[in-house]
């Protein structure tokens, strides 16, 4: 692993630069970890909110649907009357 990693380019130092490099490459890391997640959990609960915000709009949509098909009193008057 260490053959991949940019810790591992040689250097004119005298080695104590490494380390610092390599401790700056893993919180670097640690903190791109961190953020990814971040965004991911982000994402997840927009998506689940909206979601539930969709159900919930299309739910008061179908009971006003449901509330406008069913025939007044009015119209079955004027239904039955001429008969």
């Amino acid at each position: 692993l260490r053959c991949c990693t940019s810790a591992s380019v040689v250097t004119d130092g005298d080695g104590s630069g490494s380390a610092a490099d390599e401790r700056s490459l893993y919180i670097m890391r640690v903190v791109q970890i961190a953020v990814m997640c971040v965004l991911a959990l982000t994402v997840v609960f927009g998506i689940f909110f909206l979601g539930c915000n969709l159900l919930i709009k299309s739910e008061g949509m179908i009971n006003f649907l449901v509330k406008d098909r069913r025939p007044s009193k009015e119209v079955e008057a004027v239904v039955v009357g001429p008969y």
